[in-house]
């Protein structure tokens, strides 16, 4: 194997890929990644056994051949070159790469392709395609209220569930809940619901940059995202999702109409206060203001006064994870956002048209 790459198109394929790779694994070949030659591109290759991610960039392709090297150094190597350099890599006896731009020069022990893992192949049988924009806006707006303990495996995923034209993803931590629901570009006759994973879900998301598709199959028990340069595969989640259509409430002709960057900016204001012993801001409702404050009795007091529409008639006080809010109103597109409340007790509620709920569990205040 023999070729010369500019830096910015190696430098580009090894970001794609290089959270992939794995840190603390028995397996030595795992810490290196793929190179593979093919025509006029370099294909570089990197799993830890649970998510796999391979990037295909433009190359000047001397002879074809295979090597794996260690991801971390090869990284390492790279990023020391000039800016706008070219980078030659060779392949010698003994499984040697040099590595050369300009005057510098390294060479790397690999290992060969042979004890790299295979990545499997999948059919065209249950697949769909979805545009780059629908899909990001669809895990924007659900991917931050995916669980982060470990204790409840299935929640650390986002359920995507694809049934005919209609595609919907869900997550939950247990005390919040995002759900959208999107039509696709034409009918399938794909109906699965899986469980991805949300490291999966993150590497995807940070591919959806710009306009285009991305063409989404699944398999028993994994998934794959392909892309023009790139794809992803992924193990799914295996075990049963809760069944959260259950904990959405019915709409409420208590509402709170109010500018979404007001909101956002106050609450996050109001956070100031919080720590893990008091997590809650409250939110004070009349007719026309509503107050969101944090008084913690041994660091201070936050309060703030927002314009409102409410459409209720009793005042009342509400508590809330400030989190919960700000996450889901930075990415709101909206102007002005709709909270239904019922009392103090209940579940407020976010509504984006008839496609997007938001349900967040109130918590008790105090001062």
């Amino acid at each position: 194997m023999e070729l010369k790459i500019t830096k910015q198109n190696l430098s580009d394929g090894i970001q794609t890929v290089q959270n992939a790779i794995s840190q603390k694994s028995s397996l030595p070949i795992l810490g290196n990644v793929l190179l593979e030659t093919d025509n006029s591109t370099l294909k570089l290759t990197a799993t830890d056994l649970d998510i796999g991610i391979c990037s295909i960039v433009p190359a000047e392709i001397l002879s074809e051949g295979s090597i794996t090297i260690p991801a971390r150094k090869f990284f390492d190597i790279v990023r020391s070159f000039p800016e706008d350099s070219e980078i030659s890599l060779s392949m010698k006896k003994n499984n040697f790469v040099n590595i050369k731009s300009g005057k510098a020069q390294f060479r790397i022990i690999g290992l060969p392709k042979e004890e790299f893992p295979l990545l499997p192949v999948f059919k065209d049988k249950d697949s769909i395609v979805m545009e780059n924009s629908t899909l990001r806006e669809m895990m924007n707006l659900t991917e931050f209220a995916v669980s982060k303990d470990d204790t409840r495996y299935v929640l650390n995923g986002m359920l995507f569930t694809i049934k005919g034209e209609d595609v919907c993803i869900a997550a939950t931590d247990g005390r919040r809940l995002a759900v959208i629901r999107k039509k696709l570009p034409k009918q399938t006759l794909v109906d699965r619901e899986v469980i991805i994973p949300t490291k999966t879900a993150q590497e995807v998301r940070r591919m959806l940059t710009e306009d285009g598709e991305v063409g989404i199959k699944f398999s028993d028990n994994q998934v794959l995202f392909s892309f023009p340069r790139s794809f992803i595969l992924s193990r799914l989640i295996e075990g049963e999702y809760p069944n959260y259509r259950n904990v959405i409430p019915e709409r409420t002709e208590k509402e709170i109409k109010v500018a979404r960057e007001d909101f956002l900016s106050a609450t996050r204001r109001a956070s100031i206060f919080t720590d893990q012993d008091s997590l809650a801001v409250k939110l004070s409702i009349k007719k026309k203001k509503m107050t969101i404050s944090k008084n913690t009795p041994y660091l201070g007091e936050a309060k703030e006064e927002l314009n409102i529409d409410y459409s209720g008639a009793d005042e009342f006080e509400i508590g809330f994870n400030p989190k919960y809010l700000t996450d889901v109103l930075k990415n709101l597109p909206e102007d002005e956002i709709i909270l239904e409340v019922n009392d103090s007790s209940k579940p407020g509620v976010i509504r984006k048209g008839e496609n997007y709920t938001y349900v967040i569990l109130p918590m008790q205040v105090t001062g």
